[in-house]
């Protein structure tokens, strides 16, 4: 059976290389020791040895901490300048949890700018200008929403979010308004049976 296995092998090679069997596995055998020669050129012994230290100096990513709401000053804080904490950036108000990301995201790499930040409108015009880091999203057209919502999903699916920004509109203003509309009532209610008093007395 090895025999007649053997002697397909020899014919297979014939036919297919246009080689004896003695040449095809003389070069098949140069081939494989030329790699490992220039593989050995390229990949110095002491990297061999560095790469599980590394590995080994790399801490594991911490579970995600729930912020809640924050401003856009507390999240400048999570830009990955202090490696201990968590590197986040928000999209549409939401805070996302990157840090599993940290070459893209983190100091050095290539979208480094949006840690930290709100950069929906950035992320929204594929703009690397400082000016368009903020979660301003008003004016933009439908592509750019398009391509933010496209954004938004994307890191809906793969990051964990942690928090919102607060929102920036004024309580007081909102209470202002809530005692304006408590008063308007009871004045319209004087208003009106004072006429009612009025037009009874002519």
């Amino acid at each position: 059976m090895a025999l007649q296995l053997w002697e397909t092998l020899k014919e297979a090679i014939v036919a297919y290389t246009g080689l004896s069997p003695a040449t095809f596995f003389t070069l098949l055998a140069l081939l494989v020791a030329a790699y490992h020669v220039l593989s050995g050129l390229f990949v110095s012994s002491g990297s061999h040895h560095e790469m599980p230290r590394n590995l080994e100096e790399m801490q594991p990513l911490q579970p995600p901490v729930q912020l809640g709401e924050v401003t856009l000053e507390e999240l400048k804080q999570y830009d990955g300048s202090d490696p201990k904490k968590p590197l986040l950036m928000a999209i549409k108000a939401q805070i996302y949890d990157v840090s599993q990301s940290r070459m893209f995201y983190g100091p050095g790499g290539p979208y480094a700018l949006f840690a930290g930040k709100d950069a929906s409108r950035a992320l929204a015009k594929m703009s690397f200008e400082d000016k368009d880091l903020t979660g301003d999203i008003s004016g933009l057209g439908p592509f750019e929403l398009e391509a933010l919502q496209d954004w938004e999903y994307k890191f809906m699916s793969k990051y964990v979010k942690v928090g919102t920004i607060k929102s920036t509109t004024p309580e007081t203003l909102g209470e202002a308004t809530d005692e304006t509309t408590k008063e308007s009532p009871a004045v319209k209610s004087e208003e009106t049976s004072s006429s009612t008093v009025d037009a009874k007395q002519e």
